[in-house]
């Protein structure tokens, strides 16, 4: 159960530290939707074929994942939101600087 639930948490930080990442991407690339539709299906990939594979056919190990999953999906918007202060705060310092 506990392998189950670790997995889980490297399934959410992939598929939600992911979203973030695409949605950082999308301000800078020319083909925004590209982005969103590719990391959308890649995602979604990569998670249905985890907890398929990490729950083979047990409903506790398929829980066990999922509340991985949602434990994660806290975890890294956690670390992103301090990524994301750090960086105003720096652009705050630039330009006061100026």
């Amino acid at each position: 159960m506990v392998v189950a639930t670790l997995a889980g948490m490297l399934l959410g930080i992939l598929f939600f530290g992911g979203l973030w990442f695409t949605v950082k991407k999308t301000f800078t690339t020319k083909i925004p939707a590209l982005w969103i539709f590719g990391s959308f299906m890649l995602r979604i990939g990569i998670a249905l074929a985890g907890f398929y594979f990490i729950g083979s056919g047990n409903w506790k190990k398929m829980l066990g994942s999922l509340v991985g999953f949602i434990i994660a999906r806290f975890v890294v918007i956690h670390f992103t939101k301090s990524i994301d202060q750090k960086k105003m705060q720096l652009k705050k310092e630039v330009t006061n600087e100026t």
